[in-house]
């Protein structure tokens, strides 16, 4: 007795088909999966035992078979509960269903029959309808986020009881379905903080105005409490709204990192990371022992990935950082396979100017020696620092600024100017491969699209030479200052946006030195 049911796995943010086997040799004990299964998967024979005769329903007395096809491939996960309990019933003819070729079963199996949500059902369901399949049942916890994907019927279950009354006939469900353009909109601006929020720091707003209109990499560096992590959370409050295409990315990777909540069907709002800087480089980049998950990077897609206290953070750390932040993905690779996983985000930074914290504080006394302070700073390398477009200096906050009545700019306001000078650059680099926004800039659009004008280029000699900036500073300071004239709307760059470019390589000058 035989049946073929179908499921699929998670593979990196993809997904691929898998064929379930079922063949029963009666009269004869027996349960055996094949196909290369993991441990949670060789485990699911005991769920599916316990789930099936706790669901009233007969279990077959026969040697069991499965086999999980293309068996050169290894099966991770619990998703293959339901379709292995289905196949074998189905090849018991407990089940009668004619369109087994056009479904596809997921769910993890409780002993009792319930059905448990698993991870990546948004990368399976836009799988499943490559491969031509009309409907995908399902556990109820995860119908939502099957659903956003137009173009396949969504049937979600709670017990293994009712998918098997709903496959013979005598149970009707109802496929789920959502607004998605609904959804996307009410979670646009679901934010807690606002810019409006930040004490003073005017010049420091202005940084990350600039950065975020950019989608420059900008540095902080200022004494404790000055406000530098404040800022940075209110970050993702300024940049562009998400489109749909990166709204479904996003959510893709916290689907198949089980980050996705049970009330969240779609992440709507630029992601914000804050990993400690006691992380490994794995947990950074994405890896694992067993499994291969996407890291902190790669869950800041199209968001903001900040590290604060950098020179905490160990130094092969930081040094992982600097292909992703150049290619926008990471490549993984282990001895049995390869996976890519996007790494598209913006790198916000903060830390103290010196060990103690009070170099250039005027209201607290330094205690560091030159030597402390430049053994302090040379924990971040140059090939870093190269990456990072933007170096702004945050002041101690004065009492009578903390004390102020005065409200700041609203986020709303900001975000404006930058999606105005966003839309500018797409105009800009329309046609251009991996080129969306000044930051992608390389040397041939900067030949191309940057062009001074005699007072600018004497500025920026002077600057190169009295200020005595690295030669990596130049490049960084012609992308900055394309994107201060965005801003304000000027075609060509003026020798006031060179200026504001140059205030902001701060670690690039002598003193720093």
């Amino acid at each position: 007795m035989y049946s073929k049911v179908h499921s699929a796995s998670v593979f990196g943010i993809g997904a691929f088909l898998v064929e379930i086997e079922t063949h029963l040799d009666k009269n004869v004990p027996g349960f055996v999966i094949v196909g290369l299964p993991d441990s949670a998967v060789k485990e699911s024979k005991e769920r599916v035992i316990a789930a099936i005769k706790n669901s009233d329903i007969p279990f077959p007395l026969a040697k069991i078979t499965i086999n999980l096809a293309p068996a050169d491939v290894k099966k991770e996960g619990s998703a293959f509960d339901l379709p292995i309990a289905i196949g074998i019933l189905a090849a018991n003819e407990v089940i009668n269903y004619d369109n087994f070729a056009e479904t596809l079963f997921l769910g993890e199996l409780a002993l009792e029959g319930a059905l448990r949500s698993i991870q990546g059902v948004l990368s399976i369901t836009i799988e499943a309808i490559k491969r031509g399949f009309k409907r995908i049942i399902l556990p109820t916890e995860n119908a939502n986020e099957a659903a956003l994907v137009q173009g396949i019927e969504v049937i979600p279950v709670n017990t293994l009881k009712e998918a098997v009354e709903y496959l013979n006939g005598g149970f009707e469900i109802l496929p789920r379905t959502v607004d998605v353009e609904e959804i996307f909109r009410q979670g646009q601006s679901n934010y807690h903080f606002d810019l409006s929020d930040v004490k003073g720091q005017e010049n420091v707003k202005r940084s990350i105005e600039v950065a975020s209109a950019g989608g420059h990499n900008i540095l902080m560096i200022g004494p404790p409490g000055s406000g530098k992590t404040m800022i940075a959370k209110r970050i993702p409050t300024i940049l562009p709204p998400l489109s749909v295409e990166e709204s479904l990315e996003t959510t893709k990777i916290h689907s198949v990192s089980g980050l996705l909540s049970r009330d969240e069907a779609l992440i709507t709002t630029r992601p914000f990371r804050s990993p400690h800087h006691t992380i490994s480089d794995a947990a950074l980049v994405g890896g694992g022992m067993n499994k291969i998950k996407p890291g902190e990077i790669s869950l800041a897609n199209h968001g903001v990935l900040f590290l604060d206290e950098l020179p905490e953070f160990a130094r092969n750390v930081l040094e992982v950082l600097r292909q992703p932040l150049e290619e926008k993905r990471i490549a993984i690779s282990r001895t049995k396979m390869s996976i890519e996983y996007p790494a598209n985000f913006m790198l916000v930074c903060s830390m103290n100017p010196c060990p103690c914290g009070n170099y250039g504080n005027p209201q607290k006394e330094c205690t560091c020696t030159p030597t402390m302070i430049q053994r302090y700073l040379s924990k971040i390398s140059g090939p870093l620092l190269d990456r990072i477009d933007i170096h702004i200096e945050v002041a101690a906050v004065n009492f009578n600024e903390l004390s102020s009545g005065r409200v700041g700019e609203k986020s709303e306001k900001i975000k404006e100017r930058v999606i105005n000078a966003r839309n500018i650059q797409t105009e800009r680099f329309n046609g251009i491969k991996n080129v969306f926004k000044n930051a992608d800039m390389g040397s041939k659009e900067l030949r191309k699209f940057i062009n001074l004008d005699v007072p600018s280029q004497e500025l920026l000699k002077m600057a190169m030479n009295k200020l005595n900036l690295s030669a990596r500073a130049y490049d960084r300071i012609l992308k900055v200052s394309r994107t201060i004239a965005d801003l304000s709307g000027s075609e060509s760059i003026k020798s006031e946006h060179i200026s504001e470019a140059i205030q902001y390589r701060s670690l690039d000058r002598e003193y720093w030195k």
